[in-house]
């Protein structure tokens, strides 16, 4: 008892020291964006349910496949018949108890049903290259959102740091003006304005931590990772915000994405897939031809056979009619035989029976069940239909916004950045006159705000001309990637 008390401690003793070393390895771990998309593949439950459906998918191919294989069921019975019943083996009526066997093995084999099983094989195979396309889609899909969620990160890391960059200059005005009011050589009202806005600048670095921890929590939870405050992504040197040396119309690129992109190629699959199932609702109000066998045997209690070992009794000696002229008696000898059920082994061999046989057929009425299941597979083929232009009507947007959403991108940060060049010059030229005291603390500290609002706005569209550029990428067959 001892030793398993020792040898349990032992086991959780190891699980615990397991689990501190994963717990530090992944908190020490500085995640890059390929690891965070890895990571979100291997644990999603999205993608996880997408590859049972594709299991699922292929099960399915297997089993039309083998569809196409003869049949063979074999069946057995031991029954105990009590009362009047004829017998099926003696074909005499039975008044006691008997009991009968009946063993029976059967094939049949498919010849011709309008094709309906090699359409199904095809239908089967398109839905499991569609299912296999649909995973390619969500993973695309997971793979788009963990880049938004990783540069929603870099962009609030940048912006906490503007934050503090602007919360040291106010401090280190803060310090100097007070060390000029206890001189004497500035008023307490400026000191007064600088502390006010040192204290909405720390609010504003409160701010900015409090968005940079949301969006960590936001991509742990993306990638379904356990939430940890020591979670760290990694900084890359992001690729330069500039127009690309070709510049490719939406047009072009959609046109690109038509012949690559997976959603496209599943919808289509659908389509085809829908097709090979009307084709398959058709071949049922089709002739069927198959051929069957079958072979069978059995035993009954109530079929018997004169007994060979019984001693044989005398013959029976009684009249069995008179002769039509002399009406004379005549008479005749009767044996009386002892009977016996006939044993399991011959009823076995006696009672074999084997047929094969050639089956066809021909549906006339059922219910309008057979063109009503052909209305209806061809609604779903235009439903398909539909689907697909749906698909790409909606991948035709999507590009269309990404571009429009990228040029806007790109001309909102070559705007911010001259904007951010002329507010860093006002901003040195202001901060001088307030430093010689020519300008008031107030119009010091607008010129502040601007400053910083400009380099705000200017991390905002250099981050959105990234992912926006990324995703036109990725329609191009380009694998997700921010860095230079």
């Amino acid at each position: 008892m001892n030793i398993l008390i020792r040898n349990s401690i032992r086991k959780t003793i190891c699980v615990f020291i397991f689990l501190l070393i994963s717990s530090s390895f992944f908190a020490q771990k500085v995640w890059t964006l390929e690891d965070c998309i890895n990571y979100a593949f291997d644990h999603n439950l999205d993608i996880k349910k997408q590859v049972l459906a594709v299991e699922l998918s292929k099960s399915q191919v297997l089993q039309s496949a083998l569809n196409l294989l003869p049949d063979l069921n074999a069946n057995a019975t031991n029954v105990w018949n009590f009362g009047a019943t004829i017998d099926m083996y003696t074909n005499n009526f039975a008044t006691t108890t008997v009991r009968s066997n009946n063993f029976y093995l059967a094939s049949n084999l498919t010849l011709f049903n309008g094709l309906s099983k090699f359409n199904t094989i095809k239908e089967n195979q398109l839905n499991l290259l569609a299912s296999k396309y649909d995973l390619d889609v969500i993973q695309n899909n997971i793979s788009l959102s963990v880049a938004g969620y990783y540069l929603d990160i870099l962009f609030n890391l940048e912006l906490l740091d503007v934050a503090n960059a602007q919360l040291k200059i106010t401090q280190d005005q803060v310090t100097r003006i007070s060390k000029m009011v206890d001189a004497g050589s500035s008023a307490r009202g400026d000191l007064l304005n600088i502390q006010a806005q040192a204290s909405t600048e720390e609010l504003a670095v409160v701010e900015s931590e409090n968005r940079l921890t949301i969006s960590n929590l936001s991509l742990q939870q993306l990638i379904d990772f356990p939430v940890s405050k020591d979670f760290r992504v990694e900084k890359p040197m992001l690729k330069p915000v500039e127009k690309p040396n070709v510049v490719l119309t939406p047009e072009q690129i959609f046109d690109y994405a038509l012949l690559a992109r997976p959603e496209i190629k599943s919808a289509d699959l659908h389509v085809r897939s829908a097709e090979k199932n009307l084709a398959v609702a058709r071949g049922s109000i089709t002739p069927t031809l198959s051929i069957g066998g079958s072979w069978g045997t059995g035993y009954s209690g109530a079929s018997r056979e004169i007994d060979p070992n019984a001693p044989v009794s005398p013959p029976i000696i009684r009249p069995i009619g008179i002769t039509q002229l002399s009406q004379d008696t005549v008479l005749g000898s009767y044996s009386n035989p002892t009977y016996r059920v006939k044993s399991f082994s011959n009823q076995f061999t006696d009672n074999d029976n084997k047929s094969v046989g050639f089956y066809l057929r021909i549906p006339i009425f059922n219910g309008w069940s057979g063109r009503t299941i052909i209305s209806q597979a061809k609604i779903y083929r235009d439903q398909a239909e539909v689907d697909f232009e749906i698909t790409k009507r909606t991948l035709r947007k999507s590009i269309e916004q990404a571009y429009a959403d990228a040029v806007a991108a790109l001309k909102k940060y070559n705007s911010s950045l001259q904007k951010v060049g002329a507010q860093e010059e006002s901003f040195k030229y202001a901060q001088q006159k307030f430093d010689v005291g020519m300008m008031t603390s107030f119009d010091y500290n607008t010129s502040k705000k601007d400053l910083t609002k400009a380099q705000s706005d200017l991390l905002q569209a250099k981050y959105d001309f990234i992912f926006k550029t990324t995703i036109l990428d990725f329609y191009m067959g380009k694998p997700i990637s921010i860095n230079k």
